[in-house]
């Protein structure tokens, strides 16, 4: 589905209705019950053993890294960090579950009746899915929180390891922040 975002207007559709898994697309509702619900952005969180060695992309988080929320935000909107996905849900969901049950009220309340989310990070699951209509509805929902639209609109951003001389470089994913203005 391609809709104009202001107003909500679907310009073409295919298959909108269509009920698939979601991957890494999960992430945008992630962000935002993160920026909605975590407090002060500039807070620190405490990595939880729980949240190192998730599959597939990751920023390396270590079990016990401090870390601030806005820092872990940027790894998930730019790189597609799944360790970091995890280190939010169980920071503010107080587990992935939890953190699950919190994006599916915000998923309800966005009036969504074929979205169902089962972890922060959208490793694949039976119960994870959504269709592309309700997708752009969830997009369309977190383009109006402006943290959000300045962080997903972030080409480059570094964030300091802890306690180390280290840095961790992040690079935006969206080819599109780099072809267009």
């Amino acid at each position: 589905i391609l809709i104009e975002a202001s107003s909500g207007l679907v310009l073409c559709e295919k298959n909108a209705d269509l009920i698939l898994p979601m991957a890494s697309t999960t992430k945008i509702m992630t962000a935002l019950v993160a920026i909605e619900n975590g407090g002060n952005l500039d807070r620190i969180i405490k990595v939880s053993p729980l949240a190192t060695g998730v599959e597939g992309t990751t920023i390396y988080l270590y079990a016990g890294e401090d870390i601030t929320l806005r820092s872990l935000l940027y790894a998930v909107l730019l790189q597609s960090a799944n360790d970091a996905a995890a280190a939010i849900a169980i920071d503010i969901g107080g587990s992935i579950e939890g953190f699950a049950q919190m994006m599916n009220q915000k998923a309800s309340d966005l009036g969504l009746c074929h979205t169902h989310f089962d972890n922060p990070h959208g490793l694949d699951s039976k119960n994870h899915y959504t269709t592309a209509r309700e997708l752009a509805k969830i997009t369309v929902a977190a383009l109006q929180n402006k943290e959000f639209a300045r962080m997903v609109s972030t080409k480059k951003v570094s964030i300091p390891v802890a306690g180390q001389d280290t840095t961790r470089y992040l690079t935006n994913h969206n080819r599109l922040l780099f072809s267009y203005k």
